[in-house]
């Protein structure tokens, strides 16, 4: 697919009537991986895509992330969405000049948050709008169609206040996001009120345990995209750590038969080394 028929069909994964999942890869082998499971768009996220690299989450960077998204992108003949934190800067044109780069690497859309950086706070509503406003502004002034989701981090962020989420996201809403997301919803009761106060396409992040819910359960409350944050790539690590203890504290290899099953090694000497 070209760039502007990834954006074509990604946006029209979003009218539903169903949801969709959008897996979150942190490098090409493992959007390589989703990809061949058959998922229909891929998304990065920032905290996977750091810890890959020895990193904490929002330590990469625009350039570092642009390229890994760009790897990603290059991996797999699907839409790819990133996670590009708060844009990378706190004025409204950070997050216009990182979303028109995000279109240069190949990019089918990317989401911009409200909050200063993984510590700061949520920035005011007006400055929250103008940069998702740029942001809308950037996008719309690309060749290619591109989604743009606005995020609103209160319960992420230590502010549990589901009206002020609402109100953040119809804002963003009337900015022209395509997209509205607010991670971290307690509740399918509170899931339910977002989507009911807003009329795009709303994205559900499924990777808090306690706080994730089936795709069923979300479809029927009206989310139309559900992404996995770092869940896949923490799944990864758990496995891995749990075959490394198994050599270190028993000095068996018993991993090798689950991993064969269901990830067969290649025939030959370079599949096994």
């Amino acid at each position: 697919m070209t760039q502007a028929e990834k954006g074509t069909r990604f946006r029209a994964l979003h009218a539903g009537p169903k949801a969709f999942v959008i897996a979150n890869a942190w490098d090409p082998g493992s959007a390589r991986l989703l990809a061949s499971i058959g998922f229909a768009a891929l998304a990065t996220s920032s905290a996977a895509a750091a810890r890959a690299q020895g990193l904490e989450d929002g330590a990469l960077g625009r350039d570092r992330s642009l390229a890994n998204a760009k790897s990603i992108v290059d991996a797999c003949d699907l839409p790819v969405s990133a996670d590009l934190e708060n844009g990378f800067g706190d004025a409204p044109e950070a997050a216009a000049e990182t979303i028109r780069r995000a279109a240069a690497v190949g990019l089918a859309g990317a989401s911009i948050e409200d909050a200063a950086s993984n510590d700061g706070g949520v920035y005011d509503l007006s400055l929250a709008v103008e940069r998702v406003a740029a942001a809308v502004a950037a996008a719309r002034g690309l060749p290619v169609p591109f989604v743009l989701t606005a995020r609103a981090e209160n319960f992420v962020r230590g502010r549990a206040d589901l009206d002020d989420t609402i109100a953040r996201l119809r804002a963003y809403e009337a900015a022209g996001a395509d997209v509205l997301f607010a991670p971290g919803l307690p509740t399918l009761d509170a899931v339910r009120a977002v989507c009911s106060a807003v009329s795009k396409p709303v994205n559900f992040m499924a990777g808090i345990p306690g706080r994730s819910f089936s795709v069923p359960e979300l479809e029927a409350v009206g989310v139309r995209r559900i992404s996995v944050a770092a869940s896949l790539h923490r799944a990864a690590m758990a496995a891995l750590t749990e075959a490394a203890r198994e050599i270190m504290d028993h000095g068996t290899f018993s991993y090798l038969d689950r991993a064969a099953a269901t990830a067969p090694v290649a025939a030959g000497p370079k599949g096994t080394r």
